[in-house]
């Protein structure tokens, strides 16, 4: 959810940091040092937080390589970039082939004229003859001009393919997040705007849960961020194998994520919420390198449903607030936005 006073803050603290590594303020520098002052990019904030207490210096190669490393957007842009530039080149070298053909029907067709008006005179059988010889090389040069265009637009079938392909891997780098390899915050994004319009037009029943892991920050300060990375992914991983079909399972930010289910209503997606904490809470962390169990993790969701004409943000909100609820009743607990712990809830803050 989109929080003003938070946000200012982030980019005030990226502005900031900026200047101390002394640091141009252009647009994409300042994607970069906003998205390590947000703190929601867990590889960047590896990446970048060794750079900057080593006091390394921030030269242009460096920034440029962080951001292909971290940033999903920048390595999307990249590739659109260099498909789009071998998508134009394959196009040039398409119309120069059927420029050449269109250049060798004409000839042949000049040829066939010329042979026409020919057989209108009286002619000997050399004439004739040398006449069909002229007009049957003309053919079998036209016959193979024509196989080899077919075989080269069939090269160049294949190369759209295969640039079809390289759009959609884009396409879908571009809607992944890169650490836990769910959907990101955009593809979240137009996945609610989807539902928020089958709940209008269709009646469709569609419920969003929001899921926060308890106590992260521990993880993260006890252990290091790479035990704090293989959280995230295992927590999301825990998703995906509870989701299906049209259902989004997304990273939304930091340590919370988002579900998305169409076509379910609050009691099964209150179920299916607690089906998911469950699974979540029986996942033990284990140090790869020594095999040790670092503990259990456990998750707190929120779950609300949209109402028809209802603005997604208005789901999102009422669904954060049953997060919350969960995280003052005590953690690893599902609440939706009926429950009595929402009333209580409500009760004590008045």
């Amino acid at each position: 959810m989109f929080k003003p006073d938070r946000e200012q803050g982030f980019a005030k603290a990226a502005l900031d940091l900026m200047g101390e590594c002394a640091v141009i303020s252009t647009p994409k520098n300042f994607e970069l040092f906003y998205a390590f002052a947000a703190g929601e990019n867990p590889a960047l904030t590896q990446v970048m937080g060794a750079v900057i207490a080593a006091k390394k210096p921030f030269t242009p190669e460096l920034i440029q390589d962080m951001r292909m490393r971290c940033l999903s957007g920048a390595r999307a842009a990249l590739a659109m970039e260099a498909v789009g530039s071998n998508m134009s080149a394959m196009i040039d070298d398409v119309l120069a082939k059927l420029e050449t053909a269109g250049r060798g029907t004409v000839d042949y067709k000049n040829t066939l004229s010329a042979v026409t008006g020919e057989l209108g005179a009286d002619r000997s059988p050399a004439d004739l003859r040398k006449l069909v010889d002229g007009l049957i090389a003309a053919t079998r040069e036209m016959e193979q001009r024509t196989k080899s265009l077919e075989g080269e637009l069939q090269a160049s079938s294949a190369q759209v393919n295969e640039l079809r392909d390289k759009l959609d891997n884009v396409r879908k780098e571009s809607l992944t997040d890169p650490l836990t390899n769910i959907a990101n915050r955009k593809a979240f994004d137009d996945a609610v705007r989807c539902a928020e319009e089958a709940v209008l037009r269709d009646g469709e029943e569609s419920t969003l849960l929001l899921c926060d892991i308890d106590f992260f920050k521990k993880f993260n300060d006890t252990w290091g961020h790479q035990t704090g990375d293989q959280v995230l992914r295992l927590v999301a991983s825990c998703l995906s194998e509870n989701t299906k079909g049209r259902d989004t399972a997304a990273r939304y930010g930091g340590e919370e994520f988002a579900v998305l289910l169409r076509g379910t209503g609050l009691e099964a997606a209150t179920h299916l919420a607690d089906q998911i904490r469950q699974t979540v809470e029986t996942k033990k962390l284990v140090k790869k390198s020594t095999g040790d169990v670092l503990g259990t993790i456990t998750i707190s969701i929120g779950v609300a449903q949209f109402a028809p004409g209802e603005p997604g943000e208005a789901v999102i909100r009422r669904a954060d607030a049953c997060l919350y609820g969960a995280k003052h009743n005590g953690r690893n607990l599902v609440i939706n936005q009926n429950d009595s712990g929402m009333a209580a809830l409500e009760t004590s803050a008045a």
